[in-house]
């Protein structure tokens, strides 16, 4: 009787050993299973997925799922701009720094130089006056002989207009000439009267057709 018993102890504890051998390697394997949070299992990760899951995190957002379907505004560095325009004017007073003098030289000279050259021509214009006045007259008398002046009142691309401008010029006591010139392809019939020596007769005769209501120009034909 006591000899059973011993045999039923083994047994009984031979059975518990491997039933607990049982449970012990059904919970390793569930565990080994189960994915734990924080922990990789054997999986090997490249340097640019890494840097990917770095850029990830730095940009999260916790309270993105609050959004909806509006991002929220990304808010961007406002330092860099000012920082760059202050650089900017510096760089800018220091260039223009140096122009100043330059600048102050520059218009101290033309100055200086045009109070000499006036001082010079008033010395040149006033020593010999009678001599001025002398070569003024014989520049202008050889001016006055090298042109001829007339008084065109129309010019027309008929010859009846012509001829009727004339007529009218005619009863106003002035006596014109139609001279036929060809323009752009076209002829063109011009009403003249003249020639004169001196511009002031054709001036003269110019006043006198404006108060008669007649247009006309002054034309000045070399010889």
């Amino acid at each position: 009787m006591h000899k059973q018993q011993h045999g039923g102890t083994i047994v009984g504890f031979i059975i518990g050993l491997v039933v607990g051998l049982g449970i012990a390697l059904a919970v390793a394997v569930y565990v080994t299973k189960v994915p734990v949070p924080f922990m990789n299992k054997g999986v090997i990760r490249s340097p640019g997925q890494d840097a990917q899951e770095d850029q990830k995190n730095k940009n999260w957002d916790p309270n993105a799922p609050l959004y909806g379907k509006n991002p929220a505004p990304v808010a961007r560095p406002a330092s860099a701009p000012a920082a760059t325009s202050d650089t900017a004017d510096a760089s800018a007073a220091i260039e223009t720094k140096p122009a100043g003098p330059k600048t102050g030289t520059a218009t101290s000279n033309p100055s200086t130089a045009k109070t000499e050259v006036g001082k010079t021509a008033t010395r040149s214009g006033t020593s010999d006056p009678l001599g001025d006045l002398a070569a003024a007259r014989s520049a202008a008398t050889s001016d006055g002989g090298a042109f001829d002046y007339f008084v065109q009142a129309g010019a027309f691309h008929s010859q009846a207009e012509a001829d009727a401008q004339r007529a009218k010029l005619a009863m106003l006591g002035w006596e014109a000439r139609v001279s036929e010139r060809e323009q752009n392809g076209r002829p063109v019939f011009r009403v003249r009267v003249g020639p004169f020596a001196k511009r002031d007769d054709a001036e003269d005769l110019k006043s006198k057709l404006a108060a008669a209501g007649v247009d006309s120009a002054l034309v000045r034909v070399q010889h």
